[in-house]
């Protein structure tokens, strides 16, 4: 079920950038991918999508402050990850907090991740920026590792009706 609760303005807008604290550069991940842009943005939110290409769905209902889960599909319901959205203009830019479920009440632990969507007549430029990440942190390396992994598997699955080889996700 979607996740309905909204955030007040300073809950969605303090993350670790906001802190003072150092951050790691920006992960920045551009792809082309042969579908149109309602199709990848649809690829980005609906659960059925996100669990074929993520091994996890995205939850909420997609309003400006409302909070977001990424939830395991494995049956267990356990949310790895979560956040607010920040913002949000179908089909072209969303913006969430994010942060392990564990952390994610702590502004000094809570990064962006903004997509930005951009139609190329029937195909679609999506950029992927990490932001205000924790230097060295576990979710520092693990966006460096897994946004290629994970946007490489959606440019599949929208692309042929396939994901990669689970020997990928291994």
């Amino acid at each position: 079920m979607p996740s309905s609760s909204a955030a007040t303005p300073s809950d969605i807008t303090a993350t670790r950038g906001s802190t003072g604290e150092q951050c790691a550069p920006d992960f920045v991940y551009t792809i082309f991918i042969a579908a149109s842009v309602e199709k990848v943005w649809n690829g980005l939110i609906d659960r059925d999508m996100t669990k074929a290409y993520w091994g996890h769905y995205n939850e909420s209902d997609w309003q400006p402050g409302s909070r977001w889960n990424h939830v395991r599909s494995d049956g267990s319901g356990k949310t790895d990850v979560r956040g607010h959205i920040i913002e949000i203009d179908p089909p072209r830019k969303m913006v969430w907090s994010w942060a392990f479920d564990s952390e994610g009440d702590d502004p000094a632990k809570l990064s962006i991740v903004t997509y930005e969507l951009v139609a190329l007549g029937p195909d679609t430029k999506l950029t992927v920026v990490h932001s205000e990440l924790e230097p060295g942190s576990e979710m520092d390396k693990g966006v460096r590792d897994g946004w290629p992994a994970v946007l490489s598997n959606l440019k599949s699955l929208l692309e042929t009706g396939e994901t990669l080889s689970d020997q990928l996700w291994e």
